[in-house]
């Protein structure tokens, strides 16, 4: 593959498209022909051409600031905008991700591609339809009212004649702001949303055609591999260079303050070359870090700022009847991507490019200027396909080890993929959580009274303008003090995401220990906060409905009032069906609405506890899914199995091991995940609801099917787990004390 050079105006003029210029100002606020209410990522990129562009041809090109992570987005976008268009699947493309051409979305995360890009894309595709009928109606002597739109060709009602867009587009027809007055379809007027699509992606990986980021090779192309820190706080004292310099396909060795890369001309070769380089370096010794062991003690006594999250009610007593307490526990855990952090940077006449599988390129670009200190409009961030994500992984950190060793060796493309240990020792964990519950109950066994407190540490470092937030930052000459970290508000919340029970207490105290200071990297992993606040609040539901001997389902029920939450719950244990009659065998059930404001999720779950080993094995495990508007249902499926299966593993194995000076924890033996033989039957409903506006649902499976497990478990065997992972040494242990 020859090395990519293509300039914006290069890339227009390839593309045949006769839009010949747009850009990313704001919306003028002052402008009466302007929405000050423009929907999703429209407020941020008002520009109509900036969205979308027709060719002469009638093909369509759809671009979007969001970045393909394996949910199929870009089927579903380009679903919303065929739509729109009236224009077939197979007339259309997508772009995604690429600082160059494509709008600032900021970050992939936190299931918001459809909520953000997807009702941009369907607003500036409604928009665009409505412009060009009216160039047609002009065109055609007709009213745009007696017209309609096939396949991209207009033509009027009862009338021969037709024009198509292809013909009717200009050097700037669409190059203008969106107004917000086009109004999109109905749902009963849909064709294609709503329907199961097949993914072009999926084709193109299975055959070999799609260039995962790990394959992709440039011409001339070099191997660099990073050489980091014995440990946490360690610094480079000397290095001997005699051995590396004289092994085969030795380059260079570029070095700024405790930066130490090796540059070869094959990966084999830098990967030998690390290895000697290694053991010929001297460094000081590093920080102390938490011990896993005394990890849920150690978060309590940290020193942390106390907020209240949310409360209501005067907290009265005197109407309880018996009162429950609870400690529930989450460790560190790693995004565990199968495919080791990648990237390929190439510096030339002061231009970076860099090719990249983060979450967000745009925010990557800025992280990478201040490092780098070129002005941002001097780097290009294109992303690629990688092979895993689930959040803030080494993706964006390894992208700036390229980007710093292209700098030092002008002109030659470098590619920079990290080690597996790399991986699980450097890149930024998800958050270990402490929570404390407390309940009461009145004589009916309705709860009047809950308290749920949290310890944790920040769960977003995800690069911006701030250095620091990237790994090679830290060991630069010129390294700066890691920013205090904050947490994310309410109501997307970080720490304290999904804290808030979706339920209705009459009394209730939500209160939020942030611990700043972060002992080991911690970022954004799949969900955030949620997965262990949901974890605990619906094992915490069950504990009360045995104290007061009321059924699972019931006291859920009995404190919902949103209907939408009870339909999902209902769902769930209908499509369950009756629990299988096997030895062994609980059921569990689990709820949460993502954070209270996204997609609903119910979750059942039937697991078998072994006795004699402590195996669990969930055998199946069903879920409904309310995510309002359904854009594809195949699609939406898969991202509800695919949180349910990660959600397994997370609950039954996952678990970084740290002692006070290294990390344990540094291979697929010491960190194991969920393998194939051990995946249950999964079966998922989606509850139609088209007059809804639609949500994401990539994260919102996690806290719901980690407290099914964990409640079928307790049913199962007659012990409850609050510490997570339920590993089977833990519940044989735990076994043998009853």
């Amino acid at each position: 593959m020859s090395l990519p050079s293509t300039s914006r105006r290069e890339f227009f003029k390839v593309s045949g498209a006769l839009v010949v210029s747009f850009s990313f100002v704001s919306c003028e606020t002052g402008d009466p022909e302007i929405s000050k209410e423009l929907p999703g990522s429209l407020s941020t990129n008002p520009n109509l051409d900036a969205w979308l562009r027709i060719q002469s041809d009638g093909r369509v090109r759809i671009f979007t600031g969001k970045a393909e992570l394996g949910q199929g987005i870009k089927t579903a976008l380009l679903q919303i905008a065929a739509e729109e268009l009236d224009v077939r699947l197979d007339q259309m493309d997508i772009v995604s991700a690429d600082t160059a051409i494509t709008p600032d979305e900021g970050y992939t995360a936190g299931s918001m591609s459809i909520q953000r890009s997807g009702i941009a894309i369907r607003s500036a595709a409604a928009e665009a339809r409505s412009i060009l009928l009216e160039i047609a109606a002009s065109h055609l002597g007709l009213l745009s009212s007696e017209l309609n739109v096939k396949e991209g060709l207009i033509s009027g009602v009862g009338n021969a004649q037709s024009v198509s867009y292809g013909h009717l587009i200009g050097p700037k027809t669409l190059h203008r702001r969106v107004t917000g007055t086009a109004k999109p379809k109905s749902p009963d007027q849909y064709r294609l949303v709503g329907k199961s699509v097949h993914r072009r992606d999926i084709a193109q990986k299975v055959f070999a055609e799609t260039t995962f980021i790990q394959d992709l090779k440039l011409d001339g192309m070099l191997h660099a591999r990073v050489l980091r820190p014995p440990s946490y706080g360690a610094q480079l004292l000397s290095v001997n260079d005699t051995l590396v310099s004289e092994m085969p396909g030795f380059i260079s060795l570029v070095r700024d303050g405790s930066f130490l890369a090796v540059v070869s001309r094959r990966e084999d070769q830098a990967i030998a070359a690390v290895d000697v380089l290694r053991a010929n370096c001297k460094w000081t010794s590093g920080i102390k870090l938490p011990d896993s062991t005394t990890l849920a003690q150690s978060l309590r006594q940290a020193s942390s700022d106390s907020s209240v999250v949310s409360t209501s009610g005067s907290n009265l007593r005197e109407v309880a009847s018996h009162s429950v307490e609870a400690d529930y526990f989450k460790p560190f855990i790693a995004h565990a991507s199968v495919g080791p952090s990648c990237a390929l940077a190439h510096y030339s006449s002061s231009q970076m490019k860099v090719w990249t599988h983060a979450q967000g390129v745009f925010p990557l670009r800025s992280a990478l200027s201040t490092v780098l200190e070129l002005p941002e409009e001097k780097i290009r961030v294109i992303h690629m396909d990688g092979s895993g994500c689930y959040g803030h992984n080494g993706a964006d950190d390894v992208a700036c080890d390229a980007a710093l060793i292209a700098r030092a060796l002008p002109e030659r493309a470098i590619r920079v993929q990290w080690m597996r240990g790399d991986e699980f020792a450097w890149e930024p964990l998800g958050s270990a959580m402490s929570i404390h519950t407390k309940g009461s109950m009145d004589k009916d066994g309705n709860i009047v009274e809950w308290h749920h407190d949290l310890w944790s540490f920040p769960h977003s470092t995800r690069p911006g303008r701030r250095r620091s937030t990237l790994l090679a930052a830290w060991h630069l000459a010129s390294s700066e003090a890691s920013p205090i970290a904050r947490n994310i508000p309410l109501s997307s919340g970080g720490a304290d995401r999904n804290a808030v029970p979706l339920y209705s207490f009459p009394n209730h105290v939500i209160t939020k220990h942030f611990i700043h200071e972060m002992p080991v990297r911690v970022s954004a992993l799949r969900s955030l906060g949620a997965y262990a606040n949901v974890f605990a609040i619906e094992s915490f539901i069950d504990e009360l409905a045995q104290a007061g001997n009321i059924d699972p389902l019931e006291i859920r029920l009995r404190h919902l009032k949103d209907y939408r939450a009870r339909e999902v719950l209902l769902a769930a244990t209908e499509i369950a069906g009756v629990k299988p009659t096997v030895p062994g065998c609980g059921r569990g059930l689990g709820f949460a609405r993502y954070k209270n404001q996204g997609a609903y999720v119910a979750v059942v779950a039937d697991v078998i506890v072994d006795r004699s080993t402590g195996d669990v094995r969930v055998m199946q495990a069903f879920a409904a899914v309310d995510v309002g508007q359904v854009v594809n249902p195949d699609g939406l499926r898969n991202q509800i199995e695919g949180g349910m299966l990660q959600s397994t593993s997370w609950t039954l194995k996952e678990e970084m091991q740290i002692e006070s000076d290294a990390m344990l924890s540094t291979d697929w033996s010491s960190y194991p995940i969920l393998n194939f033989e051990e995946a249950p039957k999964l079966q998922v409903t989606v509850l139609e609801r088209q007059e809804e506006l639609p949500v994401g649902a990539g994260e919102a499976a996690q806290g719901p099917t980690a407290a099914a497990i964990a409640n079928a478990i307790f049913y199962a065997s007659g012990v409850r787990f609050r510490t997570l992972p339920i590993t089977s040494k833990r519940v044989l242990d735990a076994l043998s004390r009853v």
